[in-house]
């Protein structure tokens, strides 16, 4: 086979994902590997696409290699499979399948948007290796790669693939109303957004939230900022802070952006994303590294499209809002009763900020939390800025610390292990383990007698 590697880190022949697909270059090689350094050389690719073009008519098979950044792949990738997708090749037939590179942080995202965009090019989508970033060194890792590969011919040989999803009809956009704004309000939501001059939906829920909402409001649309590029992933600011790029990038975040009491975000899906734009937004962010710093902030969404069809995004919606400790307000939509979407939304929000509300993070912000916590503990040496701030928040709450709860469990399962003791103790245990929810519950004041001075 023919087999176009599409690498989307931004680090080209440096990629350490691409070290995994040289890795089953030398396992192989009685297949042709062409690699094309679409991360890299973004900017080029734009304004002369016929190389590209010339080399994914070629390939029999498109590997895309890439590291995570932020649920997704990187921005250059996002672009560049925009460009894709608006190329106008006939990719029906040919397979794809994908390599990354991450510490698993939402890789299931990353590799779910790679998937369905292939998927809407007609193109038969074999499952991919997501691997951690140090696999290729251990041989557990080597195996896996191998094996993976393995697979993929396995597949070719089959033309099996991953089915492709049923269709359904995407709901009608109903546009907003907008009514009279009224002055004078307090407070400070930034509503962030990549909106063009013609996407008149997205304009109209713009206008009816900051109407309808009883703050004052600021638009920052992310396309009108001179960036540099996009992130290059060269750990530049893990130490001071600062980006390597000097569009002023990383001050605009912190006094333009994350002062704001909350944040709302304002697109229109585009390939089964915020679209490219937003992720170099999002990628850019990483000049505050792993660092939780709008933690506190609520949050909300104006998305203009078929949102309830998207799963994938709604993941990644929930998770960001998890992951950085923010009250997600709402995500309001045109597909239904698009005025009362936004009215709630402004709403919940105002309800957020008058009364300071939090909520505790669910299985997405958990668990995204404890692999930063853990690459952030073993890269303290140079993740500086970010071990710093973990320390400071108490977020290095390993389950070693919990000495006493540790302890306990031991005695309980040396007493579970006699039959004697378990016979006397029967339905006892579970009151044990009730006894000190009993105890909250009775020093709850009741309201009579707090009325009563009592």
């Amino acid at each position: 086979m023919r087999i176009l590697v599409l690498n989307g880190s931004p680090k080209g022949d440096n990629s350490i994902t691409l070290q995994t697909v040289e890795y089953l270059k030398l396992l192989h090689p009685e297949h042709e590997f062409d690699v094309l350094h679409v991360g890299q050389r973004i900017r080029a690719i734009e304004k002369d696409f016929s190389r590209a073009e010339k080399a994914l008519q070629a390939a029999d098979m498109l590997l895309f290699s890439y590291p995570v950044y932020t649920f997704i792949a990187p921005s250059q990738l996002h672009r560049f499979i925009e460009l894709m997708k608006h190329s106008g090749i006939d990719f029906s037939g040919k397979f794809a399948t994908q390599i990354t590179t991450s510490k698993h942080f939402y890789d299931v995202t990353a590799h779910r948007y790679v998937e369905e965009n292939c998927q809407d090019m007609g193109m038969k989508v074999i499952r991919g290796l997501s691997a951690d970033m140090d696999d290729l060194l251990k041989e557990k890792g080597r195996k896996e790669a191998a094996d993976f590969f393995r697979y993929v011919l396995w597949c070719v040989e089959q033309d099996s693939f991953e089915p492709l999803p049923p269709e359904q009809p995407a709901p009608a956009r109903v546009p907003a109303t907008v009514p009279e704004s009224a002055p004078d309000k307090p407070g400070d939501v930034v509503i962030l957004t990549d909106c063009r001059e013609d996407d008149a939906h997205l304009k109209d829920m713009i206008a009816r939230f900051r109407a309808v909402l009883p703050r004052k409001t600021r638009v920052v649309n992310i396309r009108e900022y001179p960036f540099k590029g996009g992130c290059l992933g060269c750990f530049h600011c893990a130490v001071s802070g600062q980006c390597v790029y000097k569009d002023g990038f990383d001050d605009f975040l912190r006094n333009d952006i994350q002062r704001a009491e909350a944040i709302i975000f304002a697109f229109t899906i585009a390939d089964h994303s915020m679209g490219a734009a937003f992720k170099r937004y999002d990628d850019r962010q990483f000049c505050n590294g792993h660092r939780t710093v709008t933690m506190g902030m609520p949050m909300g969404y104006l998305i203009s499209g078929s949102y309830s069809l998207e799963g994938n995004l709604r993941m990644i919606v929930e998770g960001r809002a998890e992951v950085g400790g923010n009250f997600l307000c709402g995500v309001a939509t045109d597909e239904m009763d698009t005025d009362r979407a936004i009215d709630r939304l402004a709403m919940t929000l105002d309800w957020a900020l008058t009364n300071g509300h939090t909520q505790p993070a669910n299985f997405f912000g958990v668990g995204g939390m404890k692999i930063f916590r853990d690459l952030i503990y073993t890269m303290r040496g140079m993740m500086r800025a970010d071990h710093k701030f973990y320390k400071a928040h108490g977020q290095y709450d390993f389950p070693q610390k919990e000495r006493g709860r540790i302890l306990m469990m031991y005695m309980v399962g040396l007493m579970l292990r006699s039959k004697t003791i378990q016979k006397k103790a029967g339905g006892k245990m579970t009151d044990g383990m009730l006894m000190p929810y009993k105890k909250v519950l009775e020093s709850v004041p009741q309201p009579e007698k707090e009325r009563a001075g009592l």
